[in-house]
């Protein structure tokens, strides 16, 4: 298939009855920007009472990613001015968007092959279905730049089995497509191999759910294969001092769960203590909340948050100047 011009970076067809979105900024991973977001959610409000479309599938052109995240530095730029403006009109049309595909009245597909983070899981996880491959990569990494797991996350984390969300959320852990599958975040595992000839199945206007069901096959194990029982025995404390004890105790153990205890004290102690604080709260608040809850809360701290050094610093280390070395601040409360 023929990548469509560059200028292009949401490009909509309708082939038949079956309406195609390619993301399309592979220079920057597919990262969302605010024209993205509009294009999508101009495509799929038309799309919505289009009597003639069926269902959505949803796809890359860049070969290393689905959607690496927000345009968070662009985001950071206006927290750094003051532009309270920008930076509520951005979360809040791109959580918009995320609310939309969750209830979306037709079947809509995400392929994910390759980079799938931060908003990447907003436009991907929230569908009907979501189908990964073994280059799948997925993660809510925000802690590491100061921010907090958004797009929704604070909803679908916390209702992954065994405290598997809470991990995700606080450390950013990154897990493959099988992990993904096994954890309940994606629906559908399909080798790389197979993914083009499903794309072409589903863009003919086959129906999904039994496209799926014949090239989606049992995901192999995975990083979080025999992970389960440690993550849950760790992350279901109820405070972040409890997690660290937890892990700590476990660490002194012996085999493989001591090693992944120690990796994920690193982890943490890498993160912004301001974002672990959030996250802790956003997760717990998000156990019993609605998507649409859910989503108002955590554009209050989204707005909140961008203002804050921890954030600016964070997307200073690891994006711009990419010394990965952020300094933090030591006070971990926020005030919203």
């Amino acid at each position: 298939m023929a990548h469509p011009p560059a200028a292009e970076p949401v490009v909509r067809t309708r082939p038949g009855r079956t309406a195609l979105l390619e993301l399309n900024r592979p220079a920057a991973l597919n990262a969302l920007d605010a024209e993205m977001v509009r294009q999508l959610t101009e495509a799929l409000a038309a799309w919505r009472d289009d009597p003639a479309v069926r269902s959505v599938l949803v796809s890359s052109t860049s070969p290393k990613a689905f959607c690496a995240g927000g345009d968070i530095r662009a985001v950071r730029e206006a927290g750094m001015r003051g532009d309270d403006e920008q930076v509520r009109g951005y979360f809040a049309a791109e959580y918009a968007l995320n609310a939309m595909i969750a209830r979306y009245p037709k079947p809509y597909t995400a392929l994910v092959d390759g980079y799938a983070m931060g908003g990447g899981l907003g436009i991907s996880v929230h569908g009907s279905a979501m189908v990964v491959t073994e280059r799948a990569l997925l993660a809510m990494p925000e802690t590491a730049i100061g921010f907090f797991p958004d797009i929704g996350a604070t909803y679908f984390l916390p209702r992954l089995p065994g405290s598997v969300g809470r991990y995700l959320g606080l450390t950013g852990a990154r897990i493959n497509g099988a992990a993904a599958v096994e954890c309940g975040l994606a629906t559908h595992y399909v080798p790389a191999a197979e993914l083009p000839a499903l794309q072409a199945e589903l863009a003919g206007g086959a129906d999904p759910a039994p496209a799926l069901a014949r090239r989606a096959v049992p995901p192999p194990p995975s990083e979080l294969t025999g992970r389960l029982p440690a993550i849950a025995r760790c992350f279901s404390a109820p405070g972040l001092a409890e997690v660290r004890a937890r892990l700590t105790a476990e660490e002194r153990g012996q085999g493989e769960d001591a090693a992944w205890a120690r990796d994920t004290l690193d982890q943490l102690d890498r993160a912004s203590p301001m974002s672990l604080a959030v996250t802790a709260e956003l997760l717990a608040a998000g156990e019993g909340a609605s998507l649409e809850d859910c989503l108002a809360r955590e554009l209050a701290y989204a707005c909140k948050v961008a203002r804050e050094p921890d954030f600016h610093e964070g997307v200073r280390a690891l994006l711009v100047d990419k010394d990965r070395k952020p300094a933090w601040s030591s006070d971990p409360r926020i005030t919203i």
